[in-house]
This record gives structure tokens, sequence and C-alpha cells, in this order.
């Protein structure tokens, strides 16, 4: 795995205050690490709790993203619009990600189809898992109109 040198708001479409992993801490082939400090002001953030376990699997999410962000860069390619076509045994092992707590988001890619992907991810403070699942994602090609009702709408 090598480092990255982009900031996560560079990696994904989101804009501010939902990017919600700090930093990509290393990635290649088929693999990323992605970072992020429980702490107040983050989205979510629930004074003396921390965040809700349940965010873990859009940790896990944009952490895919960032991965086919680095991907498209790499390439000379757009950041391209993902969506979470849905989880397979998201599973937490906490109710509450802590305040302080250091995030470890780790993915691995299963299987990619085009623009379908499938993707092993984990959460881990300190060698212990917090929360696993299996996220089936998609990319939109650049450009396309997000699903949902039409803006004029």
């Amino acid at each position: 795995m090598q480092p990255c040198s982009y900031a996560t708001v560079d990696l994904l479409p989101h804009k501010p205050p939902m990017v919600l992993i700090d930093a990509v801490r290393a990635w290649g082939e088929g693999r990323l690490e992605a970072t992020v400090a429980v702490r107040p002001g983050i989205s979510f953030f629930v004074p003396e709790q921390g965040v809700p376990a349940y965010v873990g699997m859009e940790y896990m999410a944009q952490a895919c993203g960032a991965y086919a962000g680095l991907q498209a860069m790499a390439a000379g390619e757009p950041v391209r619009v993902g969506l979470l076509l849905g989880t397979r045994r998201y599973l937490a092992q906490v109710g509450w990600f802590e305040p302080g707590q250091a995030l470890d988001i780790k993915i691995v890619e299963l299987f990619r189809d085009g623009s379908i992907g499938m993707f092993d991810c984990r959460i881990e403070h300190e060698g212990r898992t917090l929360a696993t699942a299996q996220l089936s994602v998609y990319l939109l090609e650049p450009g396309a109109p997000l699903p949902g009702p039409a803006a004029d709408e």
C-alpha cells in the first residue's frame, strides 16, 4: 500500500460537512485505509456519547468512495458519484463510537464488474474490531443525473 497525498474532500463528490472521513492513510490494489477521529464538531457527534455506531456504514461507504476517487484521479478521470446499493451483515460490536477514539476504516475490494462493486469493510480502534460489513456500491457515469425526482418537480 502507498500513502495518499490527496485531501479527502478532493476524493469524494461530497461537500463539508458531509465528508465524514478525516483522511486516507494508505491505499493500494483493492485496498484502502482511512481514519476518523471521534470529536466534538464532526457530523453526528453527540456530547458525552460520541457518534452512533450506525454511522459506521457511511464511514465505510465513504472509504469505498475515496478508493474510487483515487482510482479515477490516477487514471486522469473525474471523481464520480457513487451510490450505496446495500449492505450485508452490518454488525456493530458497540452502540457508539466514543469521544476521543481514532477509528481506522479498512476496506478490501471483493468484486468489481464495471460500475458495480462489493467491498469487505471493518472499523477498528487500537486493533479491536468495532464494526464489520460487506457493502455493494455503484458508480454513476460522469455527468449522470442523480436518481430521484426531477429537479423541476
